[in-house]
């Protein structure tokens, strides 16, 4: 009996193997493509993931996790082939308890959807990537996303208290609990996040919430050079005001979303600093104009500050929507949109982004700047045909040489997009900078324990 005829028998799952209905399946929102599965099936409980892992532990066939498929690193692409399991139907959020801070939510419940419901009650669920119409519970607990929020509430290991998970043997395990403290050996929960389906299948997450801010206003000062905009994000935090969202976009980030979105900025701009303050109602006005002062003895071309929620979600959602928007920017349709992702302290950005901004030019390669300034996080688009021998290899190039970048300012290679397929290479420059390569042997024997036949998602963060 072949495993999809085995996976039939699990019962209340749905299996799918015409080829239409799995092709979809091989990729995610990268570059990168995967070798057709045999089978995708979609569970709808934890008792079936753990029947559907103890037939393909026992067949030893290869397991490739699936949330929303928003990854942009290759984590959730089937590169052996083997089964596919998709956590779309386990999208149920089970209980809301605001009094004791938590959330307990399935791994298909989508971020925005989760969201949504929180807010009904006054909170809200901190974690923000700009996919998060698409982006799942538990593909973001698997990369450890971060996101627009990231610089005041840190990435998505900050908010989980605990975890239900199927190892590769079809076990399942507990991790963590529904209290925002406690002490009991080693932290798997912290473990699962950034493992990126590698160590088991999440099917359940205890994850902590916060009350919404009371009030939000927004900044929004353009400048000629970013280095007076990082300085400005640096004298705002020395003074104790720790902006809710601090964003940059470049030029040519300015021009994606004038021509998608027909939002206008001065004509001499090369940089926006986006900065948005919380505070209560009553104070957020003293607030705003004391950060809005700062910012300008930095000397923006111009500065403006509004309180609107029209206005503030227009450009909201433009800037979570970049990476479509960027789009118009390439030359032409053959053009593949290649993200890097590296951080560094946010001190070290200015100087950073002059450094990539120079490797653009000696790679010959077209790139949008943006990200998170308040946290360091360096977004660069790279539009490149990678049909082209020549091409592929000035990207990779370009890659190595921008995590280079980041190391030298004391980052890393990546900052929230996880490592996936694509930075296996740049996690072992960044192991070996720091004379730290052990640790990759370390990942294998944790690896080992948890996945003794080496099922689960194998090939992803390292060989």
């Amino acid at each position: 009996m072949n495993i999809a005829d085995r996976l039939r028998l699990v019962h209340g799952s749905t299996v799918l193997t015409g080829r239409e209905e799995i092709i979809p399946y091989m990729r995610d929102a990268s570059y990168f493509s995967g070798k057709l599965p045999d089978a995708v099936i979609i569970p709808g409980s934890t008792g079936e993931v753990a029947e559907i892992m103890r037939i393909c532990n026992e067949m030893k066939v290869q397991v490739t996790t699936r949330g929303g498929g928003s990854s942009l690193t290759g984590s959730p692409v089937p590169i052996s082939g083997g089964v596919v399991i998709s956590m779309a139907r386990m999208n149920r959020i089970i209980e809301t308890k605001p009094s004791d801070s938590y959330v307990v939510a399935e791994p298909g419940v989508r971020l925005d959807d989760l969201n949504r419901e929180l807010g009904k009650i006054g909170f809200f669920y901190p974690p923000d990537p700009a996919s998060s119409m698409a982006a799942t519970v538990g593909g973001t607990i698997s990369t450890n996303a971060g996101g627009l929020r990231a610089a005041t509430y840190g990435t998505t290991k900050e908010w989980i208290l605990g975890l239900e998970v199927v190892l590769p043997t079809g076990e399942v395990i507990e991790t963590g609990g529904r209290t925002l403290k406690r002490s009991k050996g080693y932290d798997l929960t912290a473990l699962m996040a950034g493992s990126e389906g590698t160590l088991g299948i999440i099917t359940r997450a205890i994850l902590k919430i916060w009350p919404l801010p009371e009030a939000t206003g927004r900044i929004m000062a353009y400048f000629r050079e970013i280095a007076p905009a990082g300085r400005a994000i640096a004298e705002l935090k020395t003074r104790g005001i720790v902006p809710y969202v601090a964003e940059f976009m470049d030029r040519l980030s300015l021009e994606s979303i004038r021509i998608a979105k027909g939002l206008e900025f001065p004509d001499e701009a090369q940089y926006l600093l986006l900065i948005d303050v919380a505070s209560t109602v009553e104070s957020l006005d003293r607030v705003m104009d004391r950060a809005a002062g700062i910012v300008r003895t930095f000397d923006p071309i111009s500065i403006a500050t509004t309180r609107n929620r029209e206005e503030m979600e227009r450009m909201y959602e433009a800037r979570k929507g970049l990476y479509s928007s960027a789009l118009s920017q390439r030359d032409s349709p053959d053009e593949y949109v290649v993200i890097g992702d590296v951080v560094v302290p946010a001190s070290g950005l200015p100087d950073t982004l002059e450094g990539i901004r120079e490797e653009a030019k000696r790679f010959s390669l077209k790139v949008v700047l943006f990200g998170h300034i308040g946290d360091g996080n360096v977004h660069a688009n790279i539009f490149a045909n990678l049909s082209r021998e020549d091409v592929r290899k000035n990207v990779d190039g370009f890659q190595m040489s921008i995590a280079g970048i980041a190391l030298d300012h004391g980052g890393s290679v990546s900052a929230e997009h996880g490592i996936g397929l694509e930075k296996k290479d740049l996690l072992k420059l960044e192991l070996e900078k720091r004379g730290s390569s052990y640790t990759i042997d370390l990942m294998r024997k944790i690896k080992s324990a948890f996945d003794p036949n080496g099922i689960l998602n194998r090939g992803k963060i390292f060989d």
